[in-house]
């Protein structure tokens, strides 16, 4: 995908000569050091990442990390000390003040984790400011402020006054004016910090579902890691000034940088974090029509599973289990002679690729794999009970019990188990 943001080598000194830190940061002192012998502050060091267009890319930071000092930096509300921003070819760090003018016009707006409304202005008024600032006239100022109050579903209240409105619905219009220019870039600085849990969540979940039709390219700055991952495409954790780790949420839950990480991650849920598709493996299956029973056995003793999918065409048919499977071979007098629709398993479980684990942890318990299919319900992959147990062993219930692998399906793991090629009997 083409980068859309593309920050090199960026710092940002306070308080004086920033040569001076610059040249004690490439010596390796701290940002303690640094301020102790100069009086100079160190709030951004060596940025350097890009932004894909259509991505959410989550800056996760304490206070005084620099997260909102280089968000500032993206729109030239702070200008650099050193290196490049780009937005497509424009330097935002060192391009002309009219320039800059046109960039924060056409291609960035900023949404604040204070909604800064005007409240002696209605709801519409509000979300068409920035398209005022444009020189957008009127009419169509209305017209577009209504389409972006519509998309945050606020599009009754548009002749309504801030005061009329909740936190949760104040914020929904500071991102409606965010969207209402129709920026390329959407700069987000804590916007839903200042909201109470519960409305968080929902904006949270808002942003996602509107992000799946908007395809827009933002850059989200929070201090709260479970926000970050649920957010982010891709996230960036900052400590002092620094970036200490860029991944996705799986990888920085997986595999932390180094014990700073690894303590924000200790008691993150991960089943919220990793999803069926982080855990499937690949869609083996067999062919109704085609493959016998000895095939299906065969086939899972080949694979160390204990149940394969059967498809009839590109449909899934059902399931069918090495236990059962040997079972009706006993039954024939050791013949193994039965068809595949015969101990076929037709009512089954099945999920999304995105679905997170937490959600399939019912359907893992009853120990059949889970089939993930596409829009078209063909199958995609399959996971096994034993990959969700696996990525919750650090979880606790919301009871706070620790999960564990319900015996419905240690037994379906564990009877019969089939042998690989090779394995003794």
């Amino acid at each position: 995908m083409t980068a859309k943001l593309r920050v090199k080598d960026v710092y940002k000194i306070f308080g004086g000569d920033p040569s001076l830190a610059l040249e004690r940061l490439e010596r390796g002192e701290s940002k303690e050091e640094i301020f102790a012998e100069t009086g100079l502050t160190v709030g951004v060091q060596d940025a350097d990442f890009e932004v894909e267009e259509g991505q959410i890319f989550v800056v996760m930071g304490l206070s005084g990390s620099g997260k909102s000092t280089l968000v500032r930096m993206l729109n030239g509300l702070i200008k650099p000390s050193s290196g490049a921003i780009l937005i497509d070819d424009d330097d935002v760090a060192s391009c002309s003040a009219d320039r800059l003018r046109q960039v924060r016009r056409n291609k960035i707006s900023m949404v604040f984790q204070h909604f800064a409304l005007f409240p002696h202005r209605t709801i519409a008024e509000n979300a068409a400011f920035g398209l005022k600032i444009k020189g957008v006239k009127p009419a169509e100022r209305r017209e577009r402020a209504l389409a972006a109050l519509e998309q945050v579903g606020l599009a009754a209240w548009a002749d309504s006054r801030p005061s009329d409105l909740s936190g949760g619905m104040q914020q929904r219009v500071g991102l409606a004016r965010g969207l209402a220019t129709e920026p390329q870039i959407l700069l987000m600085d804590e916007p839903f910090g200042a909201l109470d849990p519960l409305i968080r969540k929902e904006m949270q979940e808002e942003l996602l579902t509107l992000q799946k039709t908007l395809k827009k390219t933002i850059v989200f700055i929070t201090h709260d890691l479970n926000e970050a991952l649920i957010l982010g495409d891709r996230i960036a954790i900052m400590k002092d000034g620094l970036f200490v780790q860029v991944g996705t949420a799986q990888e920085i839950v997986s595999e932390p940088a180094d014990d700073y990480v690894a303590a924000f991650v200790a008691d993150i849920d991960r089943g919220r974090v990793f999803t069926a598709e982080t855990v499937a493996d690949a869609p083996a299956a067999l062919q109704l029509k085609t493959d016998s029973a000895e095939d299906a056995i065969k086939n899972m003793e080949d694979l160390n599973r204990n149940a394969l999918y059967v498809l009839d065409g590109d449909e899934i048919a059902g399931v069918v289990t090495y236990q059962d499977l040997t079972a009706a071979g006993r039954e024939n007098g050791g013949a193994n002679e039965a068809v595949l629709n015969e101990v076929l398993i037709t009512e089954y479980p099945s999920t999304d690729p995105d679905t997170h684990l937490a959600d399939l942890y019912g359907s893992a318990s009853a120990g059949l794999p889970i089939a993930v299919t596409d829009e078209e319900n063909r199958l995609v992959g399959v996971v096994e009970p034993q990959a969700v147990f696996a990525q919750l062993s650090n979880e606790v219930t919301p009871n706070g019990e620790s999960v564990e692998i319900p015996e419905t399906a240690k037994t379906a793991d564990t009877a019969e188990k089939p042998s690989r090629k090779g394995d003794a009997a």
